[in-house]
C-alpha cells in the first residue's frame, strides 16, 4: 500500500486519521460510516426474529439478511468472497496477535490484557492512540480496523476488544470474508435474546438497520448510480434523512402491519453478478 493513501487531518478540532476508500477495502473494513442505531427500531425488530427459521416473520412477511447482502454493504472484494472465515481450533495467543497487529512490545501489550467473563480482551482506550501516533502507518491502519471489529461488528464487551476479533483480523489479511461470521453471531445473539425474552444483542446492530432500511419501504425506481464502482450503499443510507423519534411501540405496531407490497424483495443497490439477455 502506497504511503499517500493515509492521511492525517483536523475534525471538529481534532486529529483524525483519514482513510481512503481503496486502502479500507484492503483491510476489510467499510470505508464509510454505517446507519445510526435506532434504539427503539431496533428493540422491535428483534421482536419479530423467528430463532426456529433464522427469519424476521412480520405477519406473512419472511425476510432474512443474506450473505449476498452484507458482502455489498460491507463492498467486500471479489477475491474475499470464496474464502470464508473459520477459527481454528488452535490459534495463536492474544499476545502474540496484538503484538504483531500493534507492533509493540511484549511487555506493553501484556500490561494491557485483561479477563473479561471467559475469553481475554484489551480496552480500547489502551490502543487508540496508536491509530494516530504509531509511527508504522501501516500500524495505525490496523489498529483502527481492530477497534471497527471489536466495537462495531462483534462488541462483545463494552469498550474491549475480543481476543477472537484478532484472530479474525489476522485472517483477513489473508484475503477470507468476514461475512458469514459476522451473519452468523448476528443470528445466534437474535436467537439468544428472542429465547430469553432479554438481553444484550452481540452483534453489528447498524448494518442490520442497513440492511432493513434497504427492504421497507418499496421504492419506485432504482438509481442508475448503483451500477458505479464508486458507489455505496452506505453513503446512501447515511444521507437519506430518517425520524429518530417513533417510539418503539410505534414501531411494533407498524411491523405488525406490514403487506407484501410494502417491502422491496430486492435491494435496490443488490446487482446480479450475471445479466441474462434473450
Amino acid at each position: 500500500m502506497r504511503l499517500c493513501e493515509y492521511g492525517l487531518r483536523r475534525h471538529n478540532g481534532r486529529k483524525a486519521i483519514v482513510l481512503s476508500r481503496g486502502t479500507c477495502q484492503n483491510c476489510g473494513i467499510s470505508p464509510v460510516p454505517v446507519v445510526k442505531a435506532d434504539k427503539y427500531l431496533f428493540r422491535a425488530l428483534a421482536q419479530f426474529w423467528n430463532p426456529a427459521y433464522s427469519c424476521f416473520t412480520f405477519g406473512k412477511v419472511d425476510l432474512t439478511p443474506t450473505v449476498e447482502e452484507y458482502t455489498t454493504l460491507l463492498r467486500c472484494l471479489k477475491i474475499q468472497v470464496d474464502k470464508a472465515y473459520s477459527r481454528a481450533a488452535c490459534v495463536s495467543p492474544l499476545l502474540k496477535k496484538l503484538m504483531n497487529i500493534t507492533g509493540m512490545r511484549e511487555q506493553w501489550v501484556a500490561a494491557r490484557i485483561q479477563q473479561k467473563g471467559d475469553s481475554k480482551c484489551v480496552p480500547w482506550k489502551s490502543l487508540r492512540d496508536l491509530v494516530l501516533v504509531h509511527p508504522d502507518v501501516k500500524k495505525r491502519v490496523d489498529v483502527f480496523a481492530l477497534g471497527i471489529y471489536g466495537l462495531v461488528v462483534f462488541p462483545k464487551a463494552l469498550g474491549h476488544i475480543d481476543e477472537a476479533v484478532s484472530d479474525l483480523l489476522d485472517r483477513l489479511s489473508k484475503g477470507v470474508t468476514p461475512v458469514p461470521a459476522i451473519l452468523a453471531e448476528t443470528f445466534r445473539s437474535l436467537n439468544a435474546c428472542r429465547r430469553a425474552g432479554e438481553g444484550r444483542f452481540i452483534g453489528c446492530a447498524q448494518l442490520l438497520l442497513a440492511w432493513f432500511h434497504s427492504h421497507f419501504w418499496k421504492v419506485e425506481k432504482v438509481s442508475y448510480r448503483v451500477f458505479s464502482d464508486s458507489y455505496s450503499p452506505q453513503e446512501e443510507l447515511v444521507a437519506t434523512p430518517r425520524r429518530d423519534d417513533v417510539s418503539e411501540e410505534k414501531w411494533m405496531a407498524i411491523l405488525q402491519n406490514l403487506r407484501d407490497e410494502d417491502v422491496e424483495w430486492r435491494a435496490p443497490w443488490l446487482i446480479p453478478d450475471e445479466i441474462l439477455y434473450r
